[in-house]
């Protein structure tokens, strides 16, 4: 593939380096503009969303028909490493998750109707999302299709759903919930996506999780399903496709992850280099030690391999594939490094570092969730075990 990014998209990623540097990173240096779970506050948000939405630059992922920008996953690419510069940017352009992959999934499956009722006030701004997967023991996590114990039964036009979720990311204030439930003990179609509003009953929130990082707006959360009713008009897909709508759903929402994550690598590069080349110590800039240059160079590297795992994933998704060899790898490999390229710079900037004086602490925080979320590391290395068993040496083969 050619990594060169058509004009169209290298205006775009320029125009987001420019919004994000003028617009986005000051906030960060003022610590009224974080909320109680550390992100940045709902009324600076709004103000910031509309800001992005008049400058031409909003819901990269989606077709322009439904307001996006439609860049594909290779456009895609460039413009969240971009956005993610900021820790603030995935939510100011409506491209974080799990909104990010609710959208792109009800894109691609659901009915008009459910298009326009569902995704489109996501796709506004004007409410957020949350995906209702995982489960505590003994219920689903890594697998789903063997493992998932919450059900819904069809009772006339309407399903009925019971059971236990947590970890639900972003629950707390969302409005608009995707859930995977069972509705047969079939080993692979055993399972259902379904649409259900926060006002609902049925349902409620147990509690919201407290976690090591700093968290998404509406945290990760407990929920109790004792009886939901969902009509039959809300189920998404057919009866049986809850596992097919997850990893659709998940194939790219696992790429943005690492898209996102190499944007908030580059920034603690950004910030160790710009300390470094400051820095004195026993006569001179600590960036002329030979071993911060070890450092710098290697942070500096892995991220670029992280990229060239990322865009092939991405031009492979962009010509129909499944990729999940390809998203595996980059899944593995970004999650990596950017927790080393986020230590490396805390250590270069010493106590500074250490310190909530720059966001590397921040960083250093959330990253830690980059080896657990969407499939642990060792869950990717099982599937890449699992291709190299039944391609052999065709692991490595050209092209698609």
């Amino acid at each position: 593939m050619d990594f060169t990014l058509s004009p169209e998209i290298e205006d775009y990623r320029q125009r987001v380096r420019q919004f994000v540097d003028h617009n986005i990173l000051p906030l960060e240096q003022d610590a009224a503009s974080f909320d109680a779970h550390e992100n940045i506050r709902e009324d600076l948000l709004s103000s910031v969303r509309q800001q992005a939405k008049e400058a031409g630059l909003w819901a990269f992922q989606l077709p322009k028909a439904y307001g996006g920008l439609d860049v594909g996953v290779v456009g895609m690419a460039a413009l969240y490493e971009e956005m993610n510069r900021s820790i603030f940017g995935p939510a100011c352009f409506n491209a974080a998750a799990p909104d990010d992959g609710n959208m792109m999934l009800l894109a691609k499956q659901g009915t008009e109707a459910q298009k326009a009722r569902w995704m489109m006030p996501i796709v506004e701004g004007k409410v957020r999302s949350s995906f209702v997967m995982t489960e505590p023991h003994p219920g689903s996590g890594s697998d789903p299709a063997g493992m998932m114990l919450t059900r819904a039964e069809k009772r006339g036009d309407k399903w009925v759903i019971n059971g236990h979720k947590w970890f639900i990311t972003g629950a707390e204030g969302a409005k608009h919930f995707i859930l995977i439930a069972r509705t047969s003990d079939h080993p692979r179609k055993g399972l259902t996506a379904f649409m259900f509003h926060a006002d609902q009953p049925g349902w409620h929130i147990q509690r919201r999780i407290p976690i090591m990082g700093p968290e998404e707006h509406g945290g990760h959360c407990e929920l109790i399903f004792d009886g939901l009713e969902i009509d039959d008009a809300d189920r998404l897909m057919a009866v049986g496709d809850g596992l097919k709508a997850t990893q659709i759903r998940l194939g790219t929402a696992r790429l943005t992850h690492c898209m996102r994550w190499l944007g908030l690598a580059k920034r603690s590069m950004e910030i160790a280099n710009d300390y470094v080349s400051n820095r004195q110590a026993f006569g001179s800039p600590l960036g002329q030690r030979e071993s911060v240059q070890h450092a710098m160079g290697k942070i500096a590297m892995d991220i670029q391999v992280g990229r060239l795992l990322v865009m092939n994933a991405a031009w492979k998704l962009d010509q129909g594939d499944f990729a999940r060899k390809e998203v595996s790898m980059a899944k593995i490999a970004v999650a990596d490094t950017l927790h080393n390229a986020v230590d490396t710079a805390i250590q270069l900037n010493g106590a500074r570092g250490y310190s909530k004086d720059t966001v590397l602490e921040w960083i250093y925080r959330y990253a830690r969730q980059a080896k657990l979320v969407d499939g642990a590391s060792e869950v990717h290395k099982m599937v890449l075990s699992g291709f190299y068993n039944a391609e052999g040496n065709d692991f490595w083969r050209w092209g698609l």
